[in-house]
């Protein structure tokens, strides 16, 4: 589903404009990026999360000459995926250290 799909298939769900729904969503990943960008985390339970963490600068290796370059630092973000399955798992007691 791309952008336009989602903001069709919110329009119909919500029974509201398409205009609307595209302003929803806009602002949703607005304000998604907004906290990220101030080093906030973002958790939707039932869908996923997201967060930024911080790459330090490190050595790496040009694959084809093989020589050491620098690579530096950056923040990177971070998105997890709700897993309904391993949830399901959990909750009958099947987490770690539970027998």
């Amino acid at each position: 589903m791309n952008k336009t799909e989602l903001i069709d298939a919110m329009a119909a769900d919500a029974g509201i404009t398409k205009a609307a729904a595209k302003k929803a969503l806009e602002s949703f990943l607005g304000n998604v990026e907004g906290s990220l960008k101030k080093g906030g985390r973002v958790s939707l339970v039932g869908f996923g999360s997201w967060s930024v963490s911080r790459r330090n600068a490190r050595d790496g290796r040009n694959p084809q000459t093989g020589a050491t370059i620098k690579i530096a630092a950056k923040n990177a973000r971070d998105s997890y995926q709700y897993d309904e399955e391993r949830h399901r798992h959990i909750d009958r007691g099947h987490s770690r250290g539970v027998q």
